[in-house]
């Protein structure tokens, strides 16, 4: 497994840490710097047993941790990236893809499922930083609209976890118009009156905070999390003005209204359900 790690200067990325022992079965905590069994690890949800830092986990992950031992169905995975373009910076951009998709095993940024949480059967969608760090291409707009679809569709409560570095410069503007058309499906569904649930995670910046991201009826954010348009040092270079203390992180957008709650990830789970009991 890889970890993604933020520095103040920006974002990053770094393997794994491991110690103690031959098999690599511990980690070091890159908060508090204190070993963990993987297995300790993923019974605490990927949070630090010691210091609550959140690891970045992605789709396979929030799954297990969503939908537990419950059977749930991927969808639209048929639908896959292309290099509509011809796009060349310095390597193809068909290069990129291949390489991103035997890395991470996934065939785009964002895997979306429908499945049971509880006693709700909901549809949901989520992102990997893993893969050209979760940027919002022509694909992830399109499987995260049709996700939209199928819950207006079906009448299900809505989920998105967000975790991307905004949208994928190597669409151009193919990535941009993903903005308008996931927002235009979430209009749909706000029809319906079912509730849309975002949750944002370490990083969600760029045009997907600008779109879907910060859409939801509740905006939850998990502590910690890196949440903007430009990143800290774009806006620090831009204005020549230092920023407030903790600024763009979890904290302060909940103190300054940009996001409704920030909930541990260890009860994401029974927070997403108590929230579906007062909404539905």
């Amino acid at each position: 497994m890889t970890w993604y790690l933020r520095k103040e200067e920006g974002i990053r990325t770094a393997s794994t840490e491991k110690i103690g022992a031959p098999d690599g079965l511990w980690v070091k905590c890159p908060s508090c710097g204190k070993p963990i069994h993987i297995k300790e690890l993923m019974q605490s949800e990927y949070v630090c047993p010691y210091c609550s830092y959140h690891f970045p986990i992605g789709s396979k992950e929030y799954f297990r941790i969503l939908f537990g031992e419950e059977k749930y169905e991927v969808l639209f995975e048929e639908i896959l990236p292309v290099d509509a373009l011809g796009f060349v910076d310095t390597r193809p951009y068909t290069q990129r893809l291949a390489e991103a998709q035997k890395k991470t095993g996934l065939s785009e940024a964002v895997r979306c499922a429908v499945g049971k949480i509880g006693n709700y059967t909901v549809a949901v969608g989520v992102m990997d930083f893993g893969f050209i760090g979760g940027s919002m291409g022509s694909v992830v707009g399109e499987r995260i609209a049709r996700t939209i679809r199928y819950a207006t569709e079906n009448r299900l409560p809505l989920l998105l976890i967000s975790r991307s570095g905004g949208a994928r410069m190597m669409e151009g503007s193919l990535s941009l118009v993903q903005m308008a058309k996931t927002a235009a499906w979430l209009t749909q569904y706000a029809k319906t009156g079912l509730p849309y649930i975002s949750v944002l995670t370490d990083p969600t910046m760029g045009g997907v905070t600008a779109s879907f991201a910060m859409l939801g009826d509740i905006n939850i954010a998990e502590p910690g999390a890196l949440i903007g348009f430009a990143g800290p040092r774009v806006i620090r270079e831009a204005t020549g003005k230092d920023l407030p203390p903790g600024f763009q992180q979890a904290q302060f957008q909940l103190e300054h209204g940009f996001i409704d709650l920030i909930v541990d990830r260890r009860e994401l789970r029974k927070t997403l359900l108590r929230l579906w009991n007062m909404l539905m």
